[in-house]
């Protein structure tokens, strides 16, 4: 007996009525992307491994997924070379390639290798699949889109403004309650800074960022296992807990970083964003959401220098479903220094299982065809046809049933899909030059012309 066949774990197929779901979310993002002016490129699923190592901090190298070189990869190399080679020395032999891990890091590689194309500020934004060896769990893929805005060639603050317009008004379009995170990677360096572990700031940034998943007990452990003093983990308590409004925090921190530059770089930075925004005139500022600073907010990429969002939904439990920051270094990794750059990430799959579960998506995003004329045989088959392409021509979605098999068939087919209406043509329909037709939500029937079919359909 032939094997069942299967997908790859943390992997998906989606059927017409999921793919009608997935549109609506890229075509929803897609319609506030181009709103704010960004363009669409592309890049190739693969990049070459030194585009993508070292861009991730080393928790996010070993989630690359690598890809084996073709042909005789081992071409060059004793038995005893393979039998005694650490694995990660082997896969730097075998795989020059890896499929990537993000849309950020390609594009930073786009922008410089493009340079002389472009127009600066460039605004682009990214719709495709990315792909990292997690492990598979509730709203964690191995395979899954981003949805990506980013400017690079502008330091001014108002991007950050403006993308954190952008995210309002695409959870608000979706009707999706969030909470919108926002702090600064340069107040946590001043904060290293000011516990007495500015060399430890990676460890720092990369446990406290796990505080909503594990605990702050478990955060502190971590902290003692990079080599963190007892000392500096009490100093960093308070800060961890500190609560209030965002201008009662920036107050606060402003206190502990008085003397960190760069930490009040960060202050300075924040009051400026939070400014803006809440300047603008509605109880929220310019947003529908509430934009929460958050100082345990860390996000582990190595290439944020500046502000850093993350968003969670309200009425689900799932992780972040949206993330991004400034990166004024990243191109500089590709020898093109001094670029600024900022820009989000929208996590399709996730706000794919948020509206899921929250039963938010539009009848009319989700329904596949609207009519549907039933087959009696040749001749009706024939009268049907154009009227059919009138159906199309006026943008109803439009079928005919193929075969002319018996009705009951053809109305499970009909109810199967949730068509709403179903048009028959028989004799007495031919002679009239119209058609019956039903709607099949409360059963009711009627004989009708051309137009009039389209009227009702439409409106």
């Amino acid at each position: 007996m032939a094997q069942k066949p299967s997908i790859p774990k943390g992997t998906r197929d989606f059927s017409p009525m999921e793919m009608a779901k997935r549109n609506y979310i890229f075509n929803t993002v897609r319609k506030v992307f181009e709103l704010y002016g960004f363009r669409q490129i592309e890049t190739p699923a693969m990049e070459n491994l030194s585009t993508l190592m070292g861009k991730y901090g080393e928790e996010g190298d070993k989630l690359l997924f690598k890809i084996l070189n073709s042909g005789d990869f081992l071409h060059g190399m004793t038995a005893e070379e393979v039998a005694t080679t650490s694995t990660l020395k082997l896969a730097a032999k075998f795989c020059e390639k890896g499929l990537r891990y993000d849309l950020t890091v390609p594009f930073a590689r786009y922008v410089v290798q493009h340079r002389e194309e472009l127009q600066l500020p460039f605004k682009r934004y990214q719709i495709q699949p990315v792909w990292r060896a997690d492990r598979p769990q509730k709203g964690r893929y191995r395979e899954f889109y981003q949805c990506d805005v980013d400017v690079v060639g502008s330091d001014s603050l108002l991007n950050e403004v403006e993308i954190m317009q952008i995210t309002d008004t695409i959870f608000s379009n979706f009707g999706v309650r969030v909470q919108i995170k926002i702090n600064n990677r340069k107040i946590l360096t001043g904060i290293a800074e000011a516990i007495g572990e500015a060399d430890k700031i990676i460890d720092i940034t990369v446990a406290i960022d796990k505080l909503d998943k594990i605990g702050l007990d478990a955060v502190n452990e971590e902290l003692r296992k990079a080599g963190i003093t007892e000392e500096a983990i009490a100093k960093l308590q308070p800060i961890i807990k500190l609560e209030g409004t965002n201008e009662q925090k920036l107050d606060t921190i402003a206190g502990v970083l008085k003397d960190s530059e760069i930490g009040m770089k960060g202050v300075e930075e924040m009051r400026y964003i939070l400014g803006v925004i809440g300047a603008l005139d509605s109880p929220n500022g310019s947003l529908n959401n509430e934009l929460q600073l958050d100082l345990t907010l860390a996000r582990g990429l190595n290439y944020y220098t500046g502000a850093i969002f993350e968003v969670k939904a309200l009425d689900v439990q799932i992780g972040s479903i949206t993330g991004g920051g400034r990166y004024d270094n990243l191109t500089g990794i590709f020898g093109m220094p001094g670029l600024s750059g900022v820009g989000i990430s929208f996590g399709a799959d996730r706000i794919y299982d948020v509206l899921n579960q929250l039963e938010l998506y539009p009848k009319e995003a989700v329904n596949g065809t609207e009519l549907l004329f039933i087959n009696f045989g040749e001749k009706e088959a024939a009268y049907c046809m154009p009227i059919a392409m009138a159906a199309r021509k006026a943008g109803i979605r439009t079928e005919v049933y193929a075969d002319a098999v018996k009705m009951k068939k053809q109305m499970s087919y009909a109810n199967a899909l949730s068509v709403p209406f179903v048009a028959l043509a028989g004799e007495n329909e031919m002679a009239n030059g119209k058609v019956t037709l039903k709607n099949m939500t409360t059963g009711e029937q009627s004989l009708v012309t051309v137009e009039e079919l389209i009227s009702i359909i439409k409106g």
